[in-house]
């Protein structure tokens, strides 16, 4: 399974934008675009840089790569409603995301490792692809035998430490290792500081 395994702080610092909780630290220290000539590079600039480097801040903070990003766009522009807004409906809706939103993993990168290691039932079928898309209806329990494992033994302090805020479309039992999605999510439900938009302009040039 391909995935970019390049540093998240080192990303975060690129695109100015906290995409993992250990990165917040590290920026508050360390500001500007690493790498040697770092400093150098123009920030702001054109709409067009404006539009990539919002395009590239989702991806990375979803974990997508580019040609799935870019085929997940397409869905999204054929699929009703408004782009931007099914855009992120539909990365929310990843498995990997929900595991992660539900406070079962620290990361997103944590929550992918999860799934496609096959720790997972989804409606009581072992899954392994993080990038399955949930509809309500589905819940996604962790297995019997993967519930003997020294890391869901711990899924309490995990959840602690997650600090996970609750969401509209889905119900979360730390105890049962269960997620039942009960709906779609909202826009306002997305990651914070988005703007989808200039990611629609970055595709429709």
């Amino acid at each position: 399974m391909a995935r970019d395994r390049s540093p998240i702080v080192k990303q975060s610092r690129r695109e100015g934008y906290a995409l993992a909780p250990k990165a917040h630290k590290v920026m508050a220290k360390k500001t500007g675009i690493p790498g040697q000539h770092g400093d150098m590079r123009v920030r702001g600039g054109s709409l067009y840089l404006t539009q990539l480097r919002e395009k590239q801040k989702v991806r990375r903070t979803y974990g997508l790569l580019e040609k799935q990003f870019a085929k997940l766009m397409k869905e999204a522009t054929r699929a009703e409603g408004l782009t931007g807004e099914k855009l992120l409906e539909f990365l929310e809706r990843r498995a990997d995301n929900v595991v992660y939103r539900a406070g079962f993993a620290l990361t997103r990168r944590q929550a992918r490792q999860l799934v496609s290691h096959g720790h997972f039932l989804l409606n009581g079928k072992r899954v392994d692809i993080p990038s399955i898309r949930l509809k309500p209806g589905d819940v996604l329990e962790v297995r019997a035998k993967s519930q003997k494992s020294e890391y869901f033994k711990n899924l309490a302090n995990v959840i602690s430490a997650a600090g996970a805020q609750p969401v509209s479309w889905f119900k979360a039992d730390g105890k049962k290792m269960k997620i039942e999605i009960t709906g779609l999510p909202k826009r306002e439900e997305a990651e914070a500081g988005i703007n989808e938009q200039l990611i629609v302009e970055y595709y429709s040039r």
